[in-house]
């Protein structure tokens, strides 16, 4: 392999990890920024009240988004396969 066919699978897998996790970071983000918001408006300043709502939300997302996941590593696996097997 030359460097610039590393480069590619490289920035390649950058990509693939973006597309992968940002949906549950999107949900993990919008969340706790709501939560905030509440903690703000109503003056309860309790440490522990982001943490179960933000880990069921991450936990849905990561559910709902998993065929897109699950289809996007496979798709990166069977790119990085093909290369191995082309040489």
């Amino acid at each position: 392999m030359t460097g610039a066919e590393i480069m590619d699978v490289g920035r390649d897998a950058i990509f693939v990890l973006i597309k992968v996790s940002g949906p549950p970071m999107i949900v993990g983000l919008l969340v706790g920024l709501i939560i905030a918001l509440f903690q703000a408006l109503t003056q309860i300043q309790e440490m522990t009240l982001v943490f179960v709502p933000k880990i069921i939300a991450i936990f849905i997302s990561v559910l709902v988004a998993m065929p897109f996941m699950a289809g996007t590593l496979g798709s990166f696996m069977e790119r990085i396969m093909a290369h191995i097997a082309g040489g």
